[in-house]
């Protein structure tokens, strides 16, 4: 907790800010309806509990009821994780003298939505990392809350989407006309399927949309961009063909999160390279990487691949603030690529 609301604690004649902190957090109706893992409540009233009881206000039964029914929990494989939605405004701000014109100044603005996902508890589940929502996938959802035209109005295609955080941030904030899902584990694919409809969009029917068998020749554009079209798509980057990547239309193309192990990069820029030449006759595509630098020899090893077939890249600028909360600062870096 921060200082200032710890000395607000220490310094309040009842238990009043006390009350409010619990219903904004774990009685909040958003967290009771997707709570978050039994372990996290529990320290989190426990450390609640910690700072009441070292002022002088009355005792809180509720508070105490809430870590009682927490208790009675037991550990589940799953748990929910829910993001609140900021979007970077940029307004002009008051000159510092009469004559100067206005400066442009940057604003966060809550967006009042949210991104509610059901992710594993554990790292590793069901022989994938997937299950999880990992640090790139926040940075790069938070450059596109800061960036929303260049997805406003377009066909995206994410890879490797894991359980979904990035896309569907960038469904409920950024109006793309159509956003396609894809990965290639079938947990993954399940789990990212119930998270899109937990957010509120409907995948196109048919389970999940089969890019080998039903892209061929289609056009996979939506028509509203308030509600965008949503596929769930799998797909092997092996496989999968020029012509069939042609079919999907994609004007940007993101990835987050997928640059960890050689043999990856080397499917990655596989795919990159079919992405390209599948566009031979239009605009090739918007292509954003984000990945955390855990091992700076594998991130060398992704520019050199990038530079020995000729797809060009550089960097993002790092982001000035930070909305979602990090356990540790994470080492993201976002590359845009040109194929």
């Amino acid at each position: 907790m921060g200082q200032e609301l710890e000395e607000s604690l220490r310094t309040a004649p009842d238990s009043a800010l006390l009350a409010d902190i619990l219903h904004k957090t774990i009685l909040h109706p958003l967290c009771v309806k997707y709570p978050p893992s039994a372990k996290y409540r529990r320290c989190f009233l426990t450390e609640l509990i910690k700072k009441h009881e070292s002022t002088a206000a009355e005792p809180l039964d509720e508070l105490y009821d809430a870590l009682a029914d927490v208790l009675k929990e037991g550990e589940s494989t799953h748990c929910y994780k829910n993001y609140l939605l900021v979007l970077l405004l940029i307004v002009n701000s008051k000159p510092m003298v009469c004559a100067d014109p206005p400066l442009p100044s940057r604003v966060l603005q809550p967006t009042g939505d949210c991104v509610s996902l059901c992710e594993s508890t554990a790292l590793i589940s069901g022989g994938t990392t997937g299950l999880i929502t990992w640090e790139a996938a926040l940075h790069l959802a938070q450059w596109a809350l800061e960036n929303p035209g260049v997805f406003r109005g377009r066909t995206v295609l994410e890879l490797g989407s894991g359980i979904g955080f990035t896309g569907i941030a960038i469904c409920k904030a950024c109006q793309p006309r159509t956003f396609i899902f894809s990965d290639c584990h079938p947990r993954v694919l399940r789990q990212l399927g119930e998270n899109i409809q937990l957010n509120g969009f409907i995948p196109e029917p048919g389970g999940t949309w089969s890019i080998q068998t039903e892209s061929q020749g289609q056009e996979v554009e939506g028509e509203n961009c308030q509600n965008p079209k949503v596929i769930v798509a799998e797909l092997d980057w092996g496989s999968v063909t020029e012509k069939q990547l042609l079919g999907l239309r994609a004007d940007v193309v993101i990835a987050a999160d997928v640059v960890y192990d050689p043999e990856i990069i080397l499917a990655l820029i596989g795919m990159l390279q079919k992405l390209s030449t599948s566009r031979a006759d239009t605009k090739a595509p918007e292509v954003f990487i984000a990945f955390t630098i855990r091992n700076p020899a594998t991130y060398q090893l992704f520019q050199a691949e990038l530079d020995k077939v000729g797809i060009r890249w550089q960097m993002i600028p790092a982001h000035s603030s930070y909305n979602f909360l990090y356990d540790v600062q994470p080492d993201v870096t976002i590359l845009q690529l040109f194929i």
